[in-house]
């Protein structure tokens, strides 16, 4: 096996305990080789685990390891991979509500719509500017990290603090 070309994250912000080591069997397929994870408990959902992964591997490994874990209903989860010289990075995020989502990346880390994307934007929205935010926000994948920002404020080892409606 040729030396390790990409680097990455993986964020598991939460899995039910049943799964965390089908979760290690997962990347360590994605890596080729026996991966332990450092397990903590999720305050966010009683019960779950989460973890954080620094993975080196070959250029395509962060798909990998998402297609992988994509499966499991009940995972929540975010991959990242550096980018490199030659390539721009990804990020693929997972949410058993809204399944996965996959944005290319440059080298500052920002999310890069691609041309035909803002194009299809422009075109479903037509004149009417409320579409296109909505299209936009599609693209940019707001739904999965509004859905995942409570979990990665939890693994920032601070109290969750829910806001609720009133009214």
């Amino acid at each position: 096996m040729d030396a390790p070309t990409a680097r990455g994250v993986l964020y598991v912000h939460s899995s039910p305990r049943a799964l965390c080591q089908h979760v290690e069997w997962g990347v360590g397929r994605a890596l080729g080789r026996a991966v332990h994870l450092p397990w903590i408990d999720q305050p966010v959902i009683q019960g779950s685990q989460r973890a954080e992964f620094v993975w080196e591997g070959q250029p395509g490994t962060g798909a990998t390891i998402a297609a992988q874990l994509r499966g499991w209903v009940h995972l929540r989860f975010e991959v990242t991979e550096e980018p490199r010289a030659d390539a721009d990075g990804g990020r693929w995020l997972h949410t058993p509500d809204l399944g996965i989502y996959y944005a290319q990346t440059d080298t500052s880390g920002n999310t890069v719509i691609p041309e035909d994307r803002v194009r299809y934007a422009m075109e479903i929205a037509g004149g009417n500017a409320s579409e296109l935010h909505r299209e936009l926000r599609l693209a940019l994948g707001q739904a999965w990290d509004d859905e995942l920002e409570p979990f990665r404020y939890a693994g920032d080892e601070s109290p969750v603090v829910w806001m609720h409606r009133v009214g």
